[in-house]
């Protein structure tokens, strides 16, 4: 709904009892100018944005339209599609701003602390909540840094056995040649070193879980093992003819295509059915934007707290700079690079500058080639569009095109969105 008003004065009256998300202004006007208007707006209004429009542009004008909290400064005349796109600008910052400082406190969706209020985590949580009231086998797969651990602990202390250990082994860390021993234990004298007998991970979780990450690094003859404890739930230690029951609950964890894998005959694909009961595929952080500035206040409250130090503000730049960026490394990538802002910054703001170089330029690094050519020419035509303030005539000339050609894209770009 638009409202309008004939003065500041008029204005100022409505901002008292109508909720509004944008206001947009003309420069100069009878009695107080609108510079008053957008001062007033951010001394008393913090979820509000502003636009400036003027017939009378000046460089001192558009500086102190910015220096008081204008989102926009746009000059007339301007065109209906200019505007449309000043004001899709400011709200989608808007937008982003709402999102990072809407909840002050992040959603735990279970222990021992899986944040995120996405679609894509709820899922997870209503998957865990299930999968922990069966003793069932469960496969986790997502990228490095989703989280399969902490779902796999979120599983067992939501379970039955959650006053039973939880064992988690790093199936890539340890060295083929003593993985079987430190899965199954071994008895005095089984091998060189071995000067006492040890229990392996299975007996130490013996009536709780043990979470096997990363299980697509073992080799084929531990594959063989593993099945025979997953079919008989008995182990057999290092240098002994005696197997042994025990009561385990099996999750497992990977970061490849375990299917893929199979049809390779690089994992085998009797074990690969036993594990795969339910299975549970994490979304990449890219995939869950709605996560990242509840992941971000979380991290830098956590290690704010660690370090004794304010908890730092993150600027709406820096937030749009960070949703943006891809996260290869995903959860973990952000909670370090959150966690050294945090201990390296001097400022109680955390802007743009002081962000890592590969942040601040990946938009300018090319990208997968996943996209068609009309996606990519859109982009490309608003891009100019911003470096040149929305002057459509500087647009074109910069573009190689007339006038006519680029609003003729604007349109087909505006009915195909």
């Amino acid at each position: 709904m638009v409202f309008t008003a004939s003065s500041v004065a008029e204005a100022t009256k409505a901002l008292e009892t109508i909720h509004i998300d944008l206001v947009i202004t003309d420069l100069k006007m009878p009695g107080l100018s609108g510079v008053h208007l957008v001062r007033h707006i951010r001394e008393n209004f913090s979820d509000m944005e502003v636009m400036i429009i003027t017939g009378y542009p000046s460089v001192k004008g558009a500086i102190e339209a910015v220096k008081t909290g204008a989102e926009e400064y746009l000059t007339k005349p301007f065109t209906e599609e200019e505007l449309l796109s000043a004001v899709e600008r400011t709200l989608r910052k808007l937008h982003i701003r709402r999102t990072a400082h809407e909840s002050s406190k992040p959603r735990i969706l279970s222990p021992p602390g899986l944040i995120g209020e996405s679609k894509a985590m709820v899922r997870i949580g209503e998957f865990i909540a299930k999968a922990a009231l069966t003793s069932a086998t469960v496969l986790i797969s997502g990228e490095s840094g989703t989280g399969k651990e902490l779902v796999a602990r979120a599983i067992h202390y939501r379970s039955p056995r959650a006053s039973a250990p939880f064992v988690p082994v790093n199936c890539g860390a340890i060295p083929e040649e003593l993985l079987e021993s430190e899965l199954f234990g071994h008895i005095k004298g089984a091998f060189t070193g071995a000067s006492e007998t040890r229990a392996g991970f299975f007996q130490t979780a013996d009536g709780g879980t043990i979470f096997l990450d990363e299980i697509s690094e073992t080799s084929l003859s531990m594959q063989v093992k593993l099945l025979r404890v997953l079919q008989d739930k008995e182990v057999c230690m290092v240098g002994s003819t005696r197997t042994r029951k025990v009561d385990v609950r099996i999750l497992a964890s990977t970061n490849k295509d375990l299917h893929a894998l199979v049809k390779k005959n690089l994992f085998r694909e009797d074990l690969f059915y036993r594990i795969n009961v339910i299975t549970v595929d994490l979304p990449p952080l890219r995939e869950r934007e709605d996560d990242i500035f509840l992941l971000i206040r979380h991290f830098a409250k956590k290690f704010a707290e660690e370090a004794g130090c304010p908890v730092p503000v993150f600027s709406d730049n820096a937030l749009h700079v960070l949703r943006g960026y891809h996260w290869p490394g995903n959860v973990r990538e952000l909670e370090n690079i959150v966690q050294r802002l945090v201990v390296m910054s001097d400022r109680d703001v955390i802007d743009v500058p002081d962000l890592p170089s590969p942040m601040r330029f990946s938009a300018l690094q090319p990208t997968a080639p996943d996209r068609t050519l009309a996606e990519v020419e859109a982009e490309y035509i608003q891009n100019v569009l911003l470096s040149v303030n929305n002057n459509k005539t500087r647009a074109a000339r910069v573009l190689g095109i007339d006038r006519k050609t680029l609003r003729e894209k604007l349109q087909k770009k505006k009915a195909s969105s």
